[in-house]
């Protein structure tokens, strides 16, 4: 969602100007502010790319704006001259004086950071980023590699579906939703899972992810929007994340939560039973 929504707005540009207005925004920038600013002035906007949770600016001189949107971090397209939002954290003007790009976040939590792109052979990546595995909507996307890379991990399956190095982009809604339409328990242990129940996984992933795309994203929060501020609409198709006692969609029985890495997981006990514990 806001990958497209960047891309049609700001590649081909020229970066006129570049103003940070609140340091932390690139902390990640070791070289500061200055250096920031200084080596953007006059770059090209190639195109915009995604891999997992990041999202850069890939530009002419094989660099690239790298983001993390962290919690509450926003990329929002915006006249010039509109009002300033309470929170924005970086300003980008262009050579063409039209729409700028502003980097809002409330929370401070995102950030930007150049980045030297890298060739892994296929593409050229972010070197702070090039671990990262593909995502379930990328065209490159191979399953078969992913189902054994998520079976060769001796761990519960949520854990291996949000483990960023076997499959990017699933986060923990997309993921509750995804073991609900395959019907897996989220501890199933990976090492038990077939073949065909790891492609299943993987195929759901996919669907959830593109059905999530069509509706503009999942917004829980004012603070998730896409370039435009506008908030997307999946969260009231989901089946089961937040539906805690509500009945399953599928079979009627009462939703359950259970705690999950700090967060919460999301299950219907008749559709997705929790594996037998192996006897003493």
């Amino acid at each position: 969602m806001v990958r497209a929504g960047l891309q049609a707005h700001v590649a081909g540009r020229v970066i006129a100007h570049v103003e940070v207005l609140h340091s932390r925004a690139i902390r990640r920038h070791e070289l500061g502010p200055e250096d920031f600013t200084g080596r953007l002035a006059g770059a090209t906007v190639v195109a915009v790319r995604r891999r997992g949770k990041y999202l850069w600016l890939e530009l002419s001189d094989k660099e690239a704006i790298l983001a993390h949107l962290g919690m509450s971090g926003q990329m929002l397209v915006q006249p010039e001259g509109a009002p300033d939002e309470k929170h924005l954290r970086v300003r980008v003007r262009f050579a063409d004086g039209g729409p700028e790009l502003r980097f809002v976040d409330q929370r401070t939590f995102g950030g930007l950071a150049l980045a030297d792109l890298v060739d892994t052979g296929t593409e050229l990546l972010p070197a702070t980023i090039a671990h990262i595995a593909r995502d379930p909507m990328d065209p490159a996307f191979d399953p078969k590699q992913a189902v054994r890379a998520l079976r060769s991990r001796r761990t519960e399956v949520k854990r291996a579906l949000l483990d960023q190095t076997l499959v990017s982009g699933v986060g923990n809604i997309y993921a509750d939703e995804a073991l609900w339409r395959a019907r897996l328990h989220w501890s199933r242990p990976t090492e038990k899972l077939t073949n065909a129940q790891g492609t299943l996984l993987l195929e759901a992933a996919t669907e959830v992810m593109g059905e999530a795309l069509q509706a503009g994203g999942t917004s829980f929060d004012a603070l998730y929007v896409n370039v435009n501020g506008q908030s997307g609409y999946f969260e009231r198709s989901l089946n089961v994340y937040g539906q805690e006692d509500r009945p399953c969609r599928r079979c009627g029985t009462p939703i359950k939560r259970e705690p999950f890495m700090n967060r919460s997981s999301y299950y219907c006990p008749r559709c997705q039973p929790k594996p037998r514990q192996p006897k003493a």
